[in-house]
């Protein structure tokens, strides 16, 4: 779908709302634990900055309930460390003291309104033109001259700062969702062989992806891993065991199996199932092949095996395109990276290599790992686009 970039967007001198996605693990104490996210847009708030814009950045933090639910000052004072320009901080989103703050903004300056989820109707989703009369676009169109959305993260999300502000203002793709939107929606021209990875705990999401790549002839390999690997082997028949099929059962994805193993049936012949596991047995990390499942009562699935690892990373190391969608398994738990870790490892010495968001991207920085060619900022709007959704957000561009 055609979208206006920010070559098209004349700066200076002009006030643009700048929609990121800067949604961050805190410590505690509520400083930021990672600025990954903040780094993403650097060179898109850089840029507009250094051409003369005034510069009003909307943002969220967490979501209404969640332990991360917090307010941004801790975000901009990091943005003014990150940036060559001065960013300042508004407590308040659209009242009359966040329009006053944006209509004092000189040439070259930004500041960060507050959490724009701390407004409940930023919280619900809504169709476009819905989105555009609600509060928070209606009060802060007047002071704006344009609109640029940088948060690809959040992008499949239907939300008033995503959808609103486009259909009432010149909207514009800033840097991040110009080279998401480029990379992702154009996955056809890849080399091929291509190796879809999904992994992770999405089993929903990530069964769509693998039914849409393989259906369109996208995908040469399917590597299932983590908790979606787990279904595809219940699928096949194999025994987890309880403690895997309790957990599947207890986070709603038991009838997956059936799709799971409709695709099996389909596509079995691109599909590959880890060939073997790796449980917890008094405090020891202990792989157990196939033909030994299944686990005692209490062990369930935290990892692929090394026969596994060995055969993905052949796949992964042979291949043209990588894309890359979930961890093999617990990766957080130093016992259980072992797949993840080296599974991706081999990835990124794939001709093409792209990573997906959310946990994919985190793994990715837990064991410092470089050389793949894009590493998306979204988890869900990534997922999205590889299914061949269209995204609320880029629609609303689109217009």
């Amino acid at each position: 779908m055609p979208i206006q970039t920010l070559d098209d967007l004349a700066v200076q001198g002009t006030t643009l709302g700048v929609r990121i996605d800067i949604n961050s693990p805190l410590t505690d104490s509520g400083e930021l634990a990672d600025d990954a996210r903040l780094l993403a847009h650097v060179d898109t708030l850089s840029e507009l900055l250094e051409r003369g814009g005034k510069v009003a950045i909307l943002a969220h933090q967490g979501r209404p309930g969640s332990d991360d639910f917090a307010g941004l000052g801790a975000h901009a004072e990091r943005l003014d460390e990150l940036l060559s320009f001065p960013v300042s901080y508004c407590d308040a989103t659209f009242s009359a003291d966040a329009r006053r703050a944006v209509t004092n903004l000189n040439e070259g300056e930004a500041v960060l309104l507050e959490n724009t989820r701390f407004y409940s109707e930023e919280y619900m989703e809504f169709p476009a033109e819905q989105a555009a009369q609600t509060h928070l676009v209606d009060r802060l169109v007047p002071v704006l001259d344009a609109y640029v959305n940088d948060a690809f993260a959040a992008a499949h999300r239907s939300q008033p700062s995503l959808v609103g502000f486009p259909t009432r203002l010149p909207g514009y793709a800033g840097r991040v969702m110009e080279r998401e939107v480029d990379v992702l929606g154009d996955i056809e021209s890849t080399p091929r062989p291509r190796t879809y990875v999904v992994g992770g705990a999405k089993v929903s999401d990530s069964i769509a992806v693998a039914k849409n790549v393989l259906e369109r002839d996208l995908a040469d390999h399917v590597l299932t891993a983590g908790v979606v690997g787990n279904v595809f082997l219940f699928a096949d028949g194999a025994d987890l065991g309880d403690a895997s099929a309790d957990f599947i059962h207890d986070e709603g994805y038991w009838d997956y199996i059936d799709d799971a193993a409709e695709l099996l049936d389909t596509h079995g012949d691109r599909i590959h199932l880890p060939k073997d596991a790796a449980v917890e047995r008094d405090g020891e990390r202990v792989e157990l092949t196939r033909e030994e499942f299944p686990p005692n009562e209490d062990e369930g699935a935290m990892d692929v095996g090394d026969v596994t690892i060995t055969a993905y990373s052949e796949i992964l190391r042979d291949s043209g395109t990588v894309i890359l969608n979930g961890p093999a398994g617990v990766f957080e738990d130093d016992t259980f990276a072992t797949g993840t870790r080296k599974m991706y490892t081999a990835a990124a010495n794939a001709e093409f290599s792209i990573v997906g968001g959310g946990d994919t991207a985190a793994a990715i920085r837990k064991f410092d790992l470089g050389g793949f060619d894009h590493v998306s900022t979204g988890g869900g709007a990534c997922l999205r686009m590889l299914t061949g959704d269209e995204l609320p957000a880029l629609q609303a561009l689109s217009q």
